[in-house]
């Protein structure tokens, strides 16, 4: 039986997509380099501030530059954390539906802590939330398993009766390295380029109310 049910932030439980295409194209224009269309930014923003810069600037992290400007980037982006960001439509229902259930759920997240922590607090979900773990709660993030151990450490829930929900391949594989169930957020920032049906998940999903679907049928069979 599904007794927790952790998600990603980016791209699962909240579009942040808005805001962090935002700084990036503020960063751009302070280069004095043109926006770039959010159509473009959107499917790279779950794969972290990364590869948001080598995606404008197409530098990487051995590059020079790319440690103060990626730095630079992130401090645009920490003062418009909550402008435009929200939880995807039917995410709501999904955690009322999981509380009303006295089921656990949490954040997994590679996002940093002095990220993640305010912009949970500017969605109101930080007292909600069984577990908050960050990009650095551990000494490796995703898609290592710890962070997902973590989250079971800190719930008292065991892997095998956990679900985690990413829009990612390295959720997937997190979850599938920590002995969790696993499933794919299609409505997510995936690129078009990306596999999903190859990730080996247990399940995928078009939108948040699937996943409240997924489970009842799960448990039914258990």
């Amino acid at each position: 039986m599904i007794t927790a049910v952790f998600f990603d932030l980016d791209g699962t439980l909240a579009d942040t997509a808005p805001d962090l295409a935002a700084a990036l194209n503020q960063l751009l224009v302070e280069h004095h380099q043109p926006p770039l269309p959010f159509t473009k930014i959107r499917p790279v923003v779950s794969h972290g501030g990364n590869a948001l810069i080598q995606l404008a600037f197409g530098m990487t992290d051995t590059h020079p530059d790319f440690l103060p400007v990626r730095e630079r980037f992130l401090q645009i982006y920490q003062t418009r954390l909550h402008n435009s960001t929200h939880l995807f439509e039917g995410v709501e229902t999904v955690l009322e539906t999981l509380e009303s259930r006295q089921m656990t759920w949490g954040v997994i997240t590679n996002k940093p802590a002095w990220l993640t922590h305010p912009l949970m607090e500017k969605l109101g979900l930080t007292d909600r939330a069984g577990c908050i773990v960050c990009g650095d709660s551990t000494t490796h993030p995703k898609p290592h398993p710890a962070p997902l151990l973590l989250a079971c450490e800190m719930t008292n829930r065991v892997p095998s009766s956990s679900l985690y929900i990413g829009d990612a391949e390295r959720d997937i594989t997190a979850g599938r390295a920590a002995g969790m169930h696993t499933l794919v957020a299609l409505y997510g920032y995936i690129d078009q380029e990306e596999t999903p049906e190859q990730w080996q998940a247990d399940g995928k999903i078009s939108r948040p109310g699937e996943i409240l679907d997924w489970i009842e049928n799960f448990n039914r069979h258990s």
